[in-house]
């Protein structure tokens, strides 16, 4: 099955981030079983898009204000939850003060 490993951080967080750190996120992006690992930009840079009677509405910067936001995320195929946990207690910004939240990816 595969899981979506999202991490979610805060800018404190990401200032605790040194070049140990990135290796270790580089070290996850090569695992087994890693499909893929993104970066995001910070929120400001997001445009948030909401559509209203057939109208596109665009906004600049994130839907909401929040202390801590989607910072990057990992594609990973486990046999199951476990293995998605204990691969999620690997990432640098579970234990610096972020999150990171497992959530199973759909089967169509």
């Amino acid at each position: 099955m595969q899981y979506a490993l999202l991490i979610y951080s805060s800018p404190d967080v990401l200032s605790r981030h040194g070049e140990s750190t990135r290796a270790e996120y580089e070290a996850i992006t090569a695992s087994p079983g890693v499909l893929a690992g993104l970066r995001l930009q910070l929120p400001e840079s997001a445009t948030t898009v909401r559509v209203d009677d057939g109208q596109g509405l665009l906004t600049d910067g994130p839907f909401v204000a929040a202390k801590e936001y989607l910072a990057g995320l990992y594609l990973y195929e486990a046999d199951d939850l476990d293995a998605a946990t204990a691969m999620a207690e690997r990432i640098p910004a579970a234990r610096l003060g972020g999150a990171i939240e497992v959530r199973p990816v759909a089967e169509e």
